[in-house]
């Protein structure tokens, strides 16, 4: 499969439309359907709904279309990695990160690199620690900022000194909205949404104890 065909189905995703992705992408209407075809032959599943006006991503359009952008960040990031000069520090890093107060010091810290270094810039991908260390195996990642309980072992890694706290999100006339902290019997019978991962649940499920 050509990098160059992955962009065409990047582009007929994005539009949802073959005629304007053709213009998109400055080639004929037939020649795109063509390309079209010939992918979902090659991998032997339908990647688009047709509708009269409009087309949409079928489950397996879905999962190619996270998987072609992967493919194609990585290009872009081996192309801006060998395109450096030798005489100036240059390209993009990339920083996976969930949303944590400690990217507040990791802008700091870009900022400052960025002073000696003007060429290089940064780059911030939100999501949980699975789809960063994810992201980090298949390269489109270079750090990775992932809070606690979360597997480490095979990476290189520096503990930070800052600290996250678990809160509790209610609304602001709930009675427990008056008190200073929360305690486990606090939150007995209560009907609460918690962290998809299952090492985060883990972890609250011993918070709470025998409650």
């Amino acid at each position: 499969m050509e990098l160059r065909v992955l962009k065409y189905f990047l582009m007929i995703a994005r539009e949802e439309n073959i005629t304007r992705a053709a213009q998109r992408l400055n080639v004929t209407q037939p020649t795109l359907s063509r390309q079209l075809m010939q992918m979902e032959e090659e991998l032997g599943v339908k990647l688009f709904k047709r509708g009269k006006h409009s087309i949409s991503l079928t489950e397996d359009g879905i999962l190619l279309k996270q998987r072609a952008q992967e493919i194609i960040n990585i290009e872009e990031k081996i192309r801006e990695d060998l395109s450096h000069s030798d005489d100036m520090l240059m390209g993009t890093i990339t920083i996976g990160s969930g949303e944590t107060c400690v990217l507040s010091g990791v802008a700091k810290l870009a900022a400052s690199f960025r002073k000696e270094n003007p060429k290089v810039m940064f780059e911030v991908c939100s999501g949980i620690a699975d789809d960063i260390k994810d992201k980090i195996e298949n390269g489109t990642v270079d750090v990775g900022l992932l809070k606690e309980p979360v597997d480490i072992s095979k990476y290189e890694f520096v503990r930070l000194g800052q600290k996250e706290k678990w809160g509790v999100i209610m609304r602001k006339d709930c009675p427990l909205a008056e008190k200073e902290y929360i305690t486990p019997k606090d939150l007995a019978g209560q009907p609460l949404i918690f962290a998809k991962r299952e090492s985060v649940r883990n972890e609250i499920e011993n918070w709470f104890g025998d409650c």
